[in-house]
């Protein structure tokens, strides 16, 4: 092929993630369990010192060399964390630690943060729903550190999300004001794809005799027409318990305005029947839209059992473990909260598994030149999609998930069914080719992987692409099998082309979904993608992501190290976090100034004491604020953050620019914008953190060169088969030096593919940067 195997200047020291929360560090080791000892698998050992900077490696036992590297010391604390469980404060041990644990789909993923050296392990595991916690402690066994030296366990899992699209939730029960209940079979007339004609609604979680109306009645503005009578309450609990309920909701008419109705029937049904589960509507959404807010409800309540019990079983096995110090759980809005909110608020971490990515992302962007980014999370089962721009994390107050509205404040992402386990087959009605949404799974997973698999995933297509290296798998801990990825494709898509071009075709229409999500995030919200850098995570986000940014223009993609396993490192970054909303409807003129204000101040002291009362003192929380604001007369809402970032401004200077900031992002969304019409609220936010101190970035080093480990061939769309196409270990690139595609590089757990016409190297945060030649995106 004509290209030299050695390459000029630069270096990294980095073989996995080693974000530090100092800037010093030392080694990186990544372990796994062989036979009944743990082995290191691949481990770069570095010591620094302030006089000479200088520091030696090792691998497996093999020194390489001595490389002159950047100071790398800082005077940065460690991480202090604040919070407190329930049963008192952390307590504290000499070594802290930081556990990040991500439950997806096909594999759970670990990463172990020290806190004093800025060391990070990743370790993977495959995820069994019927297993669960035994896989989720089997992983933290082959952790190098104990859980007694981990000060703080955060958990992001597909658990809830799993309950309610596999609709294996508990039998649920509702109490609802007299006269509404079939709110939630009614639902909305509107069409969410208005071309389907066979369109279906989703089934009512709650059937309709177990939907049990209470003659009790509140005003519009709250007050109390009708009081609850208690013996009618306990008459229809009896009837809901003999029919073998295990949850009920409970939602009322206009209960955002005044919960004391439903938190009356809520204490009595508590007292009454200890073993029902609760779920209250003024405790999970106090907005409007009756529908929208009675199916929140039901889906917390839906889940809560299996959730609880699940949690419930992770803390008894992870404190019989040794862990004495706190657990939290990821929210879909990318905080944190305590196991016992989370326990009562599962609705709010349906979405927290690609929210840990996001936050990530936001992380990484912060420390490079780039202000918008778009997040690409390729996993087993899904793509997720999510944006970032001018540093923040795009949000939204209502997502939908298997048809059925969620309320609250989640990051907004789209997802779609093309990750590494994704299944291609013939559309029976169409002929053509479809990938996803039913994936194969980690068990029994992609026909490759020797475990029973028989239908053809893109994992399968991408080995008979070479894209994947069978020997290399994972670290060479699995050996994929190409004989049966060609048989399954062969048996699923027919024999009638060869089995590279169905295999090319199934990569293809992967690809071609994945840049349909990212249109329906930028292009369809009026957004340019090509004013963005893609960072791409997730075991195959290096496979696809060139390809996508081809299909869309985009010219920048950042790949962080340990890419796999990011989405538990985001939750590193995660804050604790509370949310506190209202629904006010008043217009936006002067005579409501202050009673917006007085709204605002209100939340504010709502949503710190919530932190308070994890230990958070007053003076560590942040607040922002935010506005669901229309034009008089429309129907639905755009949200708009109130610049001010405390409440104790006077009300002019809170409200006062809020119309025009309105008119702005309606224009920008929309293409029109009036900023003189009459405007407005509906809803008030308010957004408190107790924020976590970020692990940090590393300097990476510089060295003379950087040499393949080895070659292959590969087939590219454009040009088919490319023969000796070199492959370099991410841990031996160095800084300063620029690859030109087509090039493979290798990390443990992912695969990143630099095809012709890109370049590849490394930015001066470790991150891999691959750019179009002369093509770079936005900054």
């Amino acid at each position: 092929m004509g290209r030299g195997w050695r390459y000029a200047r630069g270096s990294c020291l980095r073989l996995h993630r080693t974000y530090c929360n100092t800037r010093s560090w030392r080694s990186v080791a990544i372990t796994e369990r062989t036979s009944s000892r743990r082995m290191v698998h691949s481990t770069r050992n570095m010591v620094v010192t302030n006089q000479s900077h200088e520091s030696s490696f090792q691998t497996a036992g093999h020194p390489l060399e001595s490389t002159a590297i950047s100071d790398a010391t800082s005077d940065t604390a460690p991480i202090e964390c604040r919070c407190a469980r329930e049963e008192g404060r952390m307590t504290e041990s000499k070594t802290k630690r930081r556990l990040a644990v991500d439950v997806g789909g096909t594999f759970i993923d670990y990463v172990l943060l020290d806190e004093a050296t800025g060391q990070v392990v990743v370790e993977k595991q495959p995820a069994t729903a019927s297993n669960l916690v035994n896989e989720f402690m089997t992983g933290i066994e082959r952790l190098p550190a104990p859980l007694s030296e981990i000060e703080l366990l955060i958990h992001g899992t597909t658990v809830a999300l799993n309950t309610l699209v596999q609709l294996r939730g508990a039998r649920t029960g509702l109490l609802t004001t007299k006269g509404f209940r079939d709110v939630l079979e009614l639902g909305r007339g509107g069409r969410p794809e208005i071309f389907d004609l066979q369109i279906t609604a989703a089934e009512p979680l709650v059937e309709r005799k177990l939907r049990r109306e209470i003659d009790e009645r509140l005003a519009a503005d709250g007050g109390v027409l009708r009081p609850v009578d208690l013996a009618e309450v306990r008459r229809e609990v009896d009837f809901l318990v003999q029919q073998g309920v295990e949850a009920v909701a409970i939602i009322f008419l206009h209960s955002y305005k005044n919960p004391k109705n439903e938190q009356l029937v809520a204490d009595f049904v508590r007292s009454q029947y200890p073993d029902l589960s609760v779920s209250v509507s003024s405790d999970l959404v106090r907005e409007w839209r009756e529908f929208e807010r009675t199916s929140t409800t039901v889906i917390n309540a839906f889940t809560q059992p299996h959730f609880s019990r699940y949690a419930r079983a992770v803390e008894s096995a992870t404190r019989e473990g040794g862990l004495t110090n706190p657990i939290a759980f990821l929210r879909s809005n990318g905080g944190v909260t305590p196991i016992s909110t989370a326990e009562r608020r599962p609705v709010d971490t349906l979405n927290s598994g690609p929210a840990g990515g996001v936050v990530g992302a936001r992380a990484l962007l912060a420390a490079t030149r780039y202000r918008n980014g778009i997040c690409a999370d390729v996993g087993g089962t899904t793509y997720d999609v999510a944006l970032i721009r001018d540093g923040e994390v795009v949000e939204r107050s209502e997502t939908i998930i298997e048809k059925r509205p969620i309320m609250g404040s989640v990051i907004d992402i789209v997802s779609v069914g093309a990750g590494g386990g994704s299944i291609a087959s013939i559309n029976p009605l169409s002929g053509t080719l479809k990938v996803g949404p039913e994936s194969a799974g980690a068990h029994p997973g992609p026909a490759c992987f020797g475990l029973g698999g028989k239908r053809p995933t893109v994992t399968d297509a991408q080995v008979i692409l070479q894209m994947l290296d069978p020997e290399r798998f994972l670290g060479r801990r699995m050996t994929l099998d190409k004989g049966r990825a060609e048989r399954a494709i062969v048996e699923a898509l027919g024999d009638d082309s060869s089995v590279v071009e169905h295999a090319a075709g199934i990569v293809a229409v992967a690809q071609a979904n994945m840049a349909n999500a990212i249109r329906q995030m930028t292009t369809q919200r009026g957004l340019d993608p090509r004013e963005f850098v893609l960072v791409s995570f997730g075991g195959g986000g290096g496979l696809f992501a060139a390809g996508v940014c081809e299909e869309l223009g985009v010219g920048t993609v950042l790949v962080p190290p340990a890419a796999a396993g990011f989405s538990a490192w985001g939750m590193l970054n995660s804050d604790y976090r509370e949310d506190a909303t209202v629904t006010v409807s008043l217009p936006i003129t002067p005579d409501n100034h202050s009673l917006l204000a007085r709204h605002l101040k209100e939340l504010h002291a709502e949503a710190t004491a919530a932190l308070n009362d994890y230990g958070f003192p007053v003076g560590g929380v942040e607040c922002s604020y935010s506005a669901e604001i229309r034009f008089a007369g429309q129907e639905h809402t755009l949200s708009t953050p109130i610049a001010a970032t405390v409440v104790e401004h006077d009300a002019e200077e809170l409200i006062g620019d809020l119309p025009g900031l309105f008119a702005e992002r309606h224009k920008e969304r929309y293409g029109h914008g009036d900023p003189g019409a009459l405007t407005e609220v509906v809803t008030l936010r308010c957004r408190a953190i107790a924020p976590v101190v970020r692990p940090k970035f590393p300097v990476p080093a510089t060295a003379d060169e950087v040499v393949p480990v080895a070659s292959r061939d590969i087939w590219f769309p454009a040009t088919g088969w490319y023969e000796d196409v070199p492959v370099f270990e991410r841990s031996d690139l160095r800084l300063g030096v620029t690859l030109h595609g087509p090039a493979v590089i290798d990390e443990w757990t992912t695969t990143v593919i630099v095809p012709p016409g890109w370049t590849i190297a490394l930015d001066d945060t470790g991150n891999l940067e691959l750019a179009r030649d002369g093509k770079g995106s936005a900054r």
